[in-house]
Order: C-alpha cells, then sequence, then structure tokens
C-alpha cells in the first residue's frame, strides 16, 4: 500500500528536524498553502544556524541532487535540495536564520534589496524571506515569526519596482523598438509587467513568494493582448509599448 501524505511529511519533517544545525522545518508552495494538486511538487525548507552543512542532509541519502550553500544566486536564495523521496518530488531550500532576521530589521525600515534568480523574470526582492515565513506552514521546531507587510516597506517597495518598470519600458522603446527587434520588445514588456505587479501587490501589502500567479494577482493579465499583438514593424512596436504603458500605470494613477 502507497505511504500515506501525511506519513510521508511526518517521516521527511522528522528527518531533517534532527540535522545538526537545524532549528525549524516548514512546508510552502502550493502544500504550504492549500491550493495543491495531487501532482504537486513539496516544498519544504530549514531554517538553520550555525553547524548545518549540505553534506548533513546529502548523507541522508536521499535521491536527488544536494547544492552547496550559494548555488542558487549566491543570495538570500542561498541554496537547496532537488530530491525523489517515497517516488514524490521534493524541493528542500536553505534558510540561514541570522539572513532571514536581518532583513526582517531591514523590512522594518523600509529597506531591501533586488537579487536576479533563475525562473525569476523580475527578479526577487530580499523580502521574499519574510513572504515565505508568513505564508509557510511551520512543521516543526522554534516557533519561527509570521512577518506582516510594513508599511515603510510598502511605499519603498512600491517606489523601486515601478521606476525599474518604466526604466524597462523606455529602454524598450529607445532601444529595441527602434531597430524592429521584436523578441526583446516582449521580453522587456513581461519584464515590466512583472515589476509592476510587484508593485501592486506591495501596495496592497501582499506578500509575494513567486511569479507564477503574480500576474493574475495583480490585474495585469490584459499584458497577454498585447504581446500577442506584436509584430517587426517598428511603429507597431512602439505603439505595444504606450499600451503597455498605460495597463501598468492605471493602478498608479
Amino acid at each position: 500500500m502507497p505511504e500515506s501524505d501525511t506519513t510521508f511529511l511526518d517521516s521527511v519533517a522528522d528527518t531533517l528536524a534532527v540535522l545538526p544545525g537545524v532549528h525549524a522545518v516548514t512546508l510552502g508552495g502550493s502544500r504550504g498553502l492549500g491550493t495543491n494538486t495531487p501532482d504537486s511538487d513539496w516544498d519544504l525548507a530549514v531554517y538553520y544556524r550555525e553547524g548545518f552543512l549540505p553534506d548533513h542532509l546529502r548523507a541522508v541519502g536521499w535521491s536527488g541532487e544536494v547544492s552547496d550553500f550559494g548555488a542558487w544566486g549566491g543570495g538570500v536564495f542561498n541554496g537547496g535540495a532537488l530530491l525523489e523521496i517515497s517516488g514524490r518530488k521534493v524541493d528542500i531550500h536553505y534558510r540561514d536564520l541570522a539572513v532571514v532576521e536581518r532583513e526582517l530589521e531591514e523590512a522594518a525600515q523600509g529597506r531591501f534589496h533586488w537579487e536576479p534568480l533563475m525562473f525569476h523574470l523580475a527578479g526577487i526582492p530580499s523580502y521574499l524571506l519574510l513572504a515565505e515565513l508568513a505564508s509557510n506552514r511551520q512543521l516543526r521546531g522554534e516557533r519561527l515569526p509570521q512577518p506582516t507587510f510594513p508599511d515603510a516597506l510598502r511605499a519603498s517597495a512600491s517606489t523601486m519596482w515601478r521606476g525599474n518598470a518604466a526604466l524597462t519600458l523606455s529602454y524598450a522603446e529607445d532601444g529595441y523598438a527602434a531597430r524592429g527587434q521584436l523578441a526583446e520588445v516582449a521580453g522587456a514588456l513581461v519584464t515590466a509587467a512583472m515589476q509592476t505587479a510587484h508593485a501592486v501587490l506591495a501596495e496592497r501589502g501582499e506578500w509575494v513568494t513567486n511569479e507564477k500567479r503574480l500576474l493574475g494577482r495583480a490585474g495585469l493579465r490584459d499584458i497577454d493582448q498585447i504581446i500577442g499583438s506584436l509584430t517587426p514593424d517598428r511603429e507597431s512596436l512602439r505603439a505595444a509599448i504606450r499600451s503597455a504603458r498605460d495597463l501598468l500605470q492605471q493602478d498608479a494613477r
């Protein structure tokens, strides 16, 4: 008889919780939120202090790849493992509690930074760590904070993301549309839409952990029609950028 999801999760959480240096284990992603399908991956995180090493996770012997620290961008998203356990796909993220505590203090003052990260078209804000704390389900260990979105961060994040979107569109207009470069314009429109969506969610005080549903949450799915209408004609590209600018500025008016 196949192992139940509950038994599986308890077993994995128990194993992670006793690794050296691990202070807490959480379940995130769609399964943490309860919006998963039967085929959804399992996204877990180990919150650690000094003493935890990737080799401790490797020594468990689960099938898959365990990265070194810094392998997944080298910033706040500092590595993890892509595993198969009991026939299930499991992602395990490393979360340094010292970094988490620093970002909590920074966010309270409205300070954060932006980082590039694979599979995130607009990159990520360092307050993503706080978004995870607010949305993940804690399974084991010492009680973790569940932060609300600081007012100071609402203002600073909105300003930065909207500024980035404006610069992205301006560069697309001057650097790409003028040359009839459709692919580059399309990429810039998507990036600017994602940047604006981050701004919209920040203004609402809503946390963002990834980009999968970001445009829909921000009410910006109309960017699809604009991108779908693109042709290599230079004036058509300029018109598409103007339409995108109008769409993305609606919430700022």
